[in-house]
């Protein structure tokens, strides 16, 4: 079985707002950055308690899009709050507004050594 991912990683901090219901079906929003985005979502902090398969939206202040996401993982991060994992409910590779390296890039080549530089 093959562990690659749908789209490659990238370490980007962009400010963002994430706004749902919580079990109490009281309306929350948090503004709060990603760590790292891909085609398909992003992974994030968050002070606020989600549940994995909750539907939230993702809002981008800047360009005021948004977009509903699915809580894939849900962990406690050693800062107290909740590293959450997001994906997108129906696809949306622009939301970032970057250009993602193709599926089969690696960021390293081996024919590359170390003293190539």
């Amino acid at each position: 079985m093959s562990n690659r991912r749908r789209s490659q990683r990238v370490l980007l901090r962009i400010p963002v707002q994430v706004i749902g219901q919580g079990p109490d079906r009281k309306p929350f929003s948090e503004m709060t950055h990603t760590a790292v985005v891909n085609a398909h979502g992003g992974l994030l902090y968050l002070s606020l308690k989600v549940t994995l398969g909750q539907v939230i939206i993702l809002k981008n202040p800047e360009t005021n899009e948004e977009q509903l996401c699915r809580v894939a993982r849900a962990d406690p991060a050693p800062d107290g709050r909740i590293e959450v994992g997001l994906e997108f409910v129906k696809p949306a590779p622009n939301f970032w507004r970057v250009a993602f390296p193709p599926s089969d890039w690696e960021p390293r080549s081996p024919e590359i050594t170390g003293d190539t530089f």
